[in-house]
């Protein structure tokens, strides 16, 4: 465990000896067995940590603090503001559930090394069935809840489960989402059928079972006896979370389970400032690489308690629904995406709301997921009165690439900044040569290899594709895929992702500060910019905006305003001509904007309709205002 004062001090420790400072950290976990090598360099497309050492992810998330006093401390709060249901688990509690329903999956067939697909809304179960697959060895592959068929079967087929859990429905405020009629959808598309299904059977839509196949959840784990933890391999894989691919078929990310257990532990207070008793919320999904860190695995593996949340951050009931679960359950890190945070601001754009509840307990916002524009981030830390920190990570690395430290003190507010590389990274921007360029030049952010313990070793049963995805590019680096310059502090500010670098008459522009200085308009809520196809200058950004509520000045004298305004930040450089409201910007289901999607439609080629689109009709909306 690092005994370091500072930042420097513990970045410099890692880089004198990487591998002394890994196995320091390492003491953090439970082991049943010690490594034979801290970093073994012949494993994978990269290598592998940890190779020899043996231990159970769900032994150190529950069994360890049960042993050790805990068992009465709450491990985990469920708010449901859609249902109007609050439960609080302890984790004495959470270690029965998931003996239990080890139980019933080993009933099933379920070894070490089987996968189960999780397909389930925000319940407790989601969770719960997370740390039973961990605790048999087993690998789950959780899969957004809702997600089309299609998509879901390309995950079954891949993924090969022998059980899938799902829930008979998810609910979204206004509507309930059927699971089953798409789960029995995907599984008729895919070329694996799996042996069997339990599904938790919601009473907003009760699922009908197919006889031999499908088991009621609660009557399985009822009848199940409760199953012990399984050792498994450092390097064996925790789970497998896809990511879309560009060829089309998603990329199974592989998170192994020492590495991934070390990392996380080691990221609650080094990053957060958090440790055992803390009550910490990730406003996410447990679909979503944030959730998996951060509603499950790293708070329960520090031992703090976790909120899980079935809601969204403005409609249940309002603007102020954050607040209210800040304030009830006495939160002392919010960790949530910056879209969040830009719908509570639209919607109320003064923070008025925030004056109902007592939010003292609050100590730092974390916000990650995309870049946080200046504005709102600003926005936010003036509300609040608390640190806002942006930090940077990918579903590839599992946790934080850039961020601000609490355990050492944060760093000054710089807005738009993602902080400075977390020890365990070594990153640099990069030329398209793949040479270091100096510090204040944009560039290709890339890593050097071997990336740290928690990033995914490789993609599942799919080094060669790891390899040309991320390592060919730049022999010796991971490559990113995001745009970005280290300044002369050592601060890291990601642009976006690179083909978000548009290029205008030669001139290589980032659409990231377009879109900062479009955000500082005291009118616009969120915004993107993309660069649209001209036959003169190769391209040409068009702003895209998004006003606040109660905005009823004409749109025209807007836009118009809005051109002014990057002529004068940025300068005629920009080519920034073109400024349009829209009533709102397509985005996925974790709150990305759909930049290339929007580009496409610009250009009037083919768009795709991704399959983690929040609502299709957004890209509807972006067409006809495009088109005019």
């Amino acid at each position: 465990m690092t005994t370091a004062h500072s930042y420097d001090e513990a970045y410099g420790a890692w880089m004198r000896d990487p591998q002394a400072y890994w196995a320091a950290e390492a003491f953090g976990i439970t082991w049943t067995k010690k490594w034979d090598k801290v970093f073994d360099p012949t494993l994978g497309p990269f290598g592998q940590w940890f190779a020899g050492a043996e231990l159970n992810t769900c032994y150190n998330a529950l069994d360890r603090h049960v042993e050790n006093g805990r068992g009465e401390q709450t491990a985990l709060i469920w708010d449901s503001p859609i249902t109007g249901q609050l439960k609080t688990f302890t984790y004495s509690d959470l270690l029965a559930k998931t003996e239990k329903l080890a139980g019933a999956l080993s009933a099933l067939g379920v070894v070490r090394g089987d996968r189960v697909v999780i397909y389930m809304p925000m319940v407790p179960e989601a969770a719960i069935s997370m740390l039973a697959c961990a605790r048999l060895g087993a690998i789950h592959s959780v899969v957004f809840g809702g997600f089309a068929a299609a998509e879901l079967s390309t995950r079954i087929a891949d993924a090969k489960p022998k059980v899938i859990i799902s829930a008979s429905c998810g609910l979204e405020p206004g509507r309930v989402v059927k699971y089953k009629p798409l789960l029995d959808a995907a599984i008729a598309m895919s070329s694996h059928k799996p042996e069997s299904l339990l599904v938790l059977q919601r009473p907003q839509a009760e699922a009908t079972l197919v006889a031999g196949r499908d088991f009621d959840y609660e009557e399985a784990v009822a009848a199940a006896k409760p199953h012990g933890w399984v050792p498994v391999l450092a390097t064996d894989p925790l789970y497998i979370l896809y990511t879309s691919g560009t060829t089309g078929k998603p990329k199974g990310v592989v998170r192994d389970n020492g590495g991934h257990a070390v990392a996380l532990w080691n990221s609650m207070r080094m990053i957060y400032g958090l440790d055992a008793g803390d009550v910490w919320w990730t406003a996410s999904d447990v679909g979503w690489v944030v959730g998996h860190s951060y509603i499950v695995y790293g708070p329960l593996l520090r031992g703090c308690t976790t909120v899980m949340y079935e809601g969204k951050p403005v409609g249940t009931p309002d603007a102020g629904a954050f607040w209210r679960v800040i304030s009830q359950h006495k939160v002392k890190v919010l960790f949530t995406a910056p879209t969040a945070m830009r719908a509570i601001r639209q919607q109320d754009p003064d923070g008025l709301l925030s004056k109902k509840y007592d939010l003292s307990s609050l100590e730092t916002l974390f916000l990650a997921g995309e870049r946080c524009d200046p504005p709102t981030g600003v926005w936010a830390n003036e509300l609040l009165g608390k640190p806002v920190v942006d930090h940077w990570w990918q579903t590839e690395t599992g946790y934080a690439i850039t961020a601000s430290f609490r355990q050492f003190g944060l760093f000054p507010f710089k807005p738009g900044s993602g902080g400075r590389p977390v020890p365990g990274y070594d990153l640099h921007a990069l030329d398209d040569n793949g040479k270091e360029l100096p510090r204040g030049e944009t560039g290709n952010l890339s890593l050097r290899l071997p990336l740290p313990p928690g990033c995914g070793p490789t993609l599942w049963q799919d080094d060669a594709n790891y390899v040309r995805s991320y390592l060919s590019d730049f022999p010796g680096w991971y490559r990113t895929g995001d745009a970005g310059v280290v300044d002369e502090h050592g601060d890291v500010w990601v642009m976006g992702r690179t083909d978000d670098i548009i290029n205008v008459a030669g001139h290589r522009l980032s659409t990231g500060s377009m879109e900062e200085v479009l955000a500082s308009h005291h009118d616009v809520a969120e915004c993107a910019v993309i660069g649209a196809k001209d036959e003169l200058k190769g391209q040409t950004p068009i702003g895209l905006v998004v006003l606040k509520a109660g905005v009823t000045r004409p749109q025209a004298d807007i836009e118009k305003e809005l051109v002014a305004l990057v002529r004068e930040k940025i300068g005629p450089v920009a080519a920034f001509k073109d400024a349009r409201v829209v009533p709102r910007l397509p985005k996925t289901r974790s709150g990305k904007i759909l930049r290339a999607t929007i580009r496409k439609i610009a250009d009037h080629e083919e768009a795709i309709v991704p399959p983690t689109i929040e609502d299709p009709a957004a890209l509807d909306e972006m067409r006809a205002v495009l088109d005019r």
